[in-house]
């Protein structure tokens, strides 16, 4: 399309700023010309943060309309029918300054080029977010994707509508907010059951210019992973006092141990606790669980499956317990050998399927990635959206 050339009075750019109503990008036209002749009129509407951007032509219809920030990332909108409008998909991001380019065509077909600009007043609380699993990460059938937001998020309905997965597969799946264990909010989107073995994962988080009610965001997140094309669960029973690792639906291995004392806080968790990580030698001290000065020592092959410090480890000095008592502080400890292998063999997003009778209760949502230890509907329940559904 040729484009002609702007009259002169049209070339001052209009600076527009986020408290401004609004800006004409175009001269009043004079009253000799006939109103078919006359320029379209554009007007710029100014948003303030988390607002989209609205252009509207008066006299005529909106041709071409880009707004792009600094970077020249272009803010994408539609076009209303009758073409006499058009807002942006995205909203304005504090902080940020944009070029307006509008192409208008006048009653009488008369084509004319405005530009103008306009910049919103940076944020003065930023909310941040961690994202787990890694991005390009492979994990087990049982790992969430789980979004732990820096600052408060009081407008999650908001914040949730901006987070989008896609998943190879068409995998059934919503997202659940609650606490995490640290006291900050979360977000995890989980499957209705365990993954399919190689399904790829993809989280958009269209959040810049979005207000989570604690801060703002000014920028936008994306990360993936793949589930490994194997599917394990490890199965802890306490009573029997053994592990058994099932992979593919097959039993593997079945190994002897030793899980929490019974009767006290010494006692393990039951349901279904995610493997979180695989730490290796760490050390472990009971008065950072509160427990007192039971133990402070160097662990080996150490596999955490809470916050609150439940892990599956090598334990030898329980040596004469594995396979037939609950003698240990909490954990699930086996021999060095067992968890060597066992180490080896597992992988972050493997999900520990617990059960005993004598237990301090079920591992809670935000303790690790428990949210396998409610139903289907309660976790849908705590989906943000979940009333509109």
């Amino acid at each position: 399309m040729l484009r002609t050339r702007i009259p002169l009075f049209l070339l001052a750019a209009v600076s527009l700023t986020a408290c401004s109503a609004g800006a004409v990008a175009e001269a009043p036209a004079r009253s000799a010309a006939p109103a078919e002749d006359r320029p379209a009129r554009v007007t710029v509407a100014p948003p303030t943060a988390g607002r989209p951007v609205t252009v509207t032509a008066t006299g005529g219809t909106l041709s071409v309309v880009k707004v792009a920030d600094a970077d020249g990332a272009v803010l994408g909108g539609r076009t209303a029918a009758g073409k006499a409008s058009w807002v942006s998909d995205r909203k304005a991001a504090p902080g940020t300054s944009y070029t307006v380019e509008v192409t208008a065509r006048s009653a009488g077909g008369r084509e004319t080029t405005s530009r103008s600009g306009f910049s919103l007043p940076e944020a003065d609380r930023v909310n941040k977010l961690t994202l787990a699993p890694g991005k390009n990460t492979t994990v087990g059938i049982a790992q969430p994707l789980s979004i732990v937001f820096d600052r408060p998020v009081t407008h999650k309905a908001d914040v949730e509508r901006q987070l989008k997965v896609t998943t190879s597969n068409g995998t059934e799946g919503s997202w659940g907010w609650l606490k995490d264990w640290s006291g900050k909010d979360r977000a995890d989107w989980r499957p209705r059951a365990y993954w399919k073995p190689g399904t790829k994962v993809t989280l958009d988080a269209t959040l810049d210019g979005t207000d989570s009610g604690g801060g703002w965001f000014v920028r936008d997140y994306r990360t993936g992973f793949t589930v490994d094309s194997t599917a394990r669960v490890v199965k802890v029973d306490l009573d029997r006092k053994r592990l058994d690792v099932v992979r593919n639906g097959r039993l593997i291995t079945t190994v002897p141990v030793s899980g929490g004392t019974p009767g006290g806080d010494k006692r393990s968790w039951r349901g279904t606790a995610v493997l979180m990580a695989k730490e290796g030698t760490i050390n472990m001290n009971s008065e950072t669980v509160g427990l007192g000065d039971a133990y402070d020592k160097m662990v080996d092959h150490s596999m955490r499956l809470t916050w609150s410090g439940m892990y599956a480890h090598a334990a030898p000095w329980n040596a004469k317990y594995f396979g037939k008592a609950n003698m240990s502080s909490g954990c699930i400890g086996m021999s060095d050998a067992h968890a060597a292998s066992l180490y080896a063999s597992v992988r972050a997003g493997d999900p520990f399927e617990i059960t005993g009778a004598d237990t301090k209760g079920t591992v809670a949502p935000g303790n690790g990635y428990g949210a396998w230890n409610v139903s289907w509907e309660q976790w849908r329940a705590k989906s943000a959206l979940a009333r509109t559904r």
